[in-house]
């Protein structure tokens, strides 16, 4: 039977993720030290477990509000206002989602419309192409470069414009590189989004792990542009929620209303136990949870430092990421792409890092490495990329 006529020829013609290409290749290996998954290896706060189960034992089971628990969108309002001193209505700007995923899929088929092009600074996650893609836009990346630190550039922004530019999405911090963009690179950023009248959704699923001072900054606090944000985020990394599956956008409320009927036919509502979950997290005060957050950052920080100066050491040349938790080291010196790399050590060392040409432009000699496991694995995993790298000299 000739099935091609029946399938959508947009989901046709996306690439397969070149993570799940890699891991493939892993699972078929035993013994394998993986430094590829983008998880936290701590555990959700014992209240959101604790509260989800006694919620599920009482039977509270049934559907929620399509938008979330009001008391749950009240909490997130709190939330970032405290955090990143910006207020939206709880009621009318704020949406629960199942995951950022599902927040950055319903942001991008509400606002394209067929042949608008939407700019990604890459490299970056490999989900925002193939959406934009979906949604019926043409998916245009911005080489961001480790000399910049991986920042996106007003200057690299405007070469990329078009009459046709209708969007940026503004992935910080990065996943893959760790990249951050602070309150003045913003402000560039927003002079020309401002001027040219385009859209920005910025996927903020990383703002709590900021290894700066003054920590993350909102692209929806610089004068002028919380009306043109569409802010993304979610409690899988910042509280360790990855399976429970739960995410929200905020803005005005203009642009939500065509995200909000989207979710409504398509998805219903979140999860419920994951939003009693994340109620009870919040609930529990903001100061005991950021000190709970903290403790996780303080982790990451020392971990991150420890990847960033071994690999400068044995000539794996990597820029300080301030954000996220991945390290994305050049593999130059090794005579090697990314991906060239990172099968050659894992056919030689069994150690599992991710080929950097899978988050696009500007990945090629890069390979990306999560620092979101212990220290123990770590240290093993530094060693036996010190030996392969210096096997290859």
């Amino acid at each position: 039977m000739d099935y091609s006529k029946f399938i959508n020829k947009r989901a046709s013609s996306l690439k397969p993720s070149g993570i799940r290409r890699f891991f493939d290749i892993v699972n078929e290996k035993k013994g394998v030290i993986s430094l590829g998954v983008g998880e936290p290896d701590f555990h959700t706060p014992y209240i959101g477990r604790d509260y989800a189960a006694r919620s599920i034992n009482k039977g509270l089971t049934q559907y929620t509000p399509n938008g979330g628990f009001l008391k749950l969108r009240q909490l997130i309002s709190e939330y970032y206002k405290v955090r990143y001193g910006l207020v939206y209505d709880p009621e009318h700007e704020i949406l629960v989602t199942v995951g950022a995923s599902e927040a950055i899929d319903l942001a991008l088929r509400a606002t394209v419309e067929t042949g608008d092009e939407v700019l990604i600074p890459e490299p970056s996650y490999v989900s925002y192409a193939p959406c934009v893609t979906m949604a019926g836009g043409v998916p245009t990346g911005v080489e961001c470069f480790a000399s910049d630190g991986f920042k996106l550039t007003a200057e690299a922004l405007k070469k990329n414009i078009t009459d046709r530019t209708k969007i940026l999405i503004l992935p910080y911090p990065n996943n893959p590189t760790g990249g951050i963009m602070e309150k003045e690179d913003l402000e560039k950023i927003a002079e020309v989004c401002i001027e040219n009248d385009i859209l920005v959704i910025s996927d903020e699923i990383y703002s709590e792990l900021t290894y700066t001072e003054k920590g993350h900054v909102s692209v929806a606090s610089i004068e002028g542009m919380r009306e043109r944000s569409v802010v993304i985020n979610g409690f899988s990394k910042a509280f360790a929620m990855t399976g429970w599956r739960l995410g929200y956008m905020l803005c005005p409320a203009e642009l939500l209303t065509p995200m909000y009927k989207i979710h409504q036919y398509s998805i219903m509502c979140a999860p419920t136990a994951s939003q009693y979950a994340a109620i009870a997290i919040l609930e529990q005060g903001l100061e005991e949870n950021f000190l709970s957050v903290e403790e996780m950052r303080s982790q990451y920080d020392m971990r991150r430092r420890y990847l960033v100066e071994n690999f400068n050491a044995m000539g794996l040349t990597c820029f300080e990421p301030k954000g996220a938790f991945y390290v994305f080291p050049s593999v130059k010196i090794s005579g090697m792409d990314g991906e060239k790399f990172a099968e050659t050590l894992l056919e030689e060392k069994a150690v599992a890092v991710i080929p950097g040409n899978a988050f696009g432009k500007g990945g090629d000699d890069f390979v990306r490495i999560s620092y979101a496991y212990s220290m123990q694995t770590l240290v093993k995993a530094v060693r036996l990329i010190g030996e392969f790298v210096k096997s290859l000299k």
